[in-house]
């Protein structure tokens, strides 16, 4: 029997929503492959979604790495959009190669996908080009991610900035009321919606649902995330119910 893929996350302390997600995607794969997973977080604190916490938080991200390669990880996701969207335009890349490098000097070199950096690929990997958006986060942070996307070769036709400040809150907002506010927004043209800009703010339950309103292909960070990490693992990115991207069209 195989082992097990150890799923490793480097997560904001008040988030409760990418070690439900993430699990709930992957637990949802193994009933129709043969792959089986655990999963492993290790913590940054954040409690307010303001640029001043999320850049202190950044930092921590370092030795969330080294721990998990303490435990052999597969691969590394870091579960915070906001936070590498916030920290200037491209980081993601270099979070990425420098989370790398922590993994190698600790003797367990790891692959590591950012959720910011798994969003970007996942719309490119869908042939995005115009696009709406909705974010949880205040609207000047919304602003800068929508900035970072554009920056990336993307047309933001539209975005909701919900102004939640509590990431605990954010982690409250009802994924039902979704539908609601992507029918409120210019869809014109668009050819994809980015259905939660946030690993915190819930939307699985309703992807399916906003798929089927508005006839276009939905994704999320945490569905974009799931894909990178399957796509690190040289594993199928197959999951049913998790929208466009892992529906296995790509």
């Amino acid at each position: 029997m195989q082992k097990p893929y150890r799923i490793g996350q480097i997560v904001p302390s008040s988030n409760i929503t990418m070690e439900t997600e993430i699990p709930a995607m992957l637990n949802a794969r193994q009933q129709i492959r043969p792959e089986r997973f655990t999963f492993h977080s290790s913590r940054m604190r954040m409690k307010k979604v303001s640029k001043e916490e999320l850049a202190a938080m950044d930092i921590e991200s370092d030795r969330c790495a080294l721990e998990l390669s303490d435990a052999h990880v597969d691969v590394m996701g870091y579960a915070c959009l906001v936070a590498i969207m916030s920290m200037g335009l491209g980081y993601h890349r270099e979070s990425e190669s420098r989370l790398t490098k922590r993994t190698l000097e600790n003797g367990v070199e790891t692959p590591i996908v950012t959720s910011a950096g798994a969003l970007v690929d996942g719309l490119k990997v869908m042939g995005a080009k115009r696009i709406a958006l909705v974010a949880p986060y205040m609207k000047p942070l919304t602003e800068l991610v929508v900035d970072y996307i554009r920056n990336e070769g993307f047309d933001v036709v539209d975005y909701r900035a919900l102004e939640i400040p509590d990431n605990l809150d954010v982690a409250r907002h009802d994924p039902m009321n979704l539908p609601e506010i992507v029918a409120s927004m210019n869809l014109d043209d668009v050819d994809t919606i980015v259905l939660s800009a946030c690993v915190q703010m819930p939307s699985l339950p309703a992807v399916q649902k906003v798929e089927a309103l508005t006839g276009k292909p939905v994704v999320t960070a945490a569905i974009a995330t799931t894909y990178a990490m399957l796509k690190k693992l040289d594993l199928e990115p197959v999951v049913p119910g998790a929208g466009a991207l892992l529906s296995g069209a790509y």
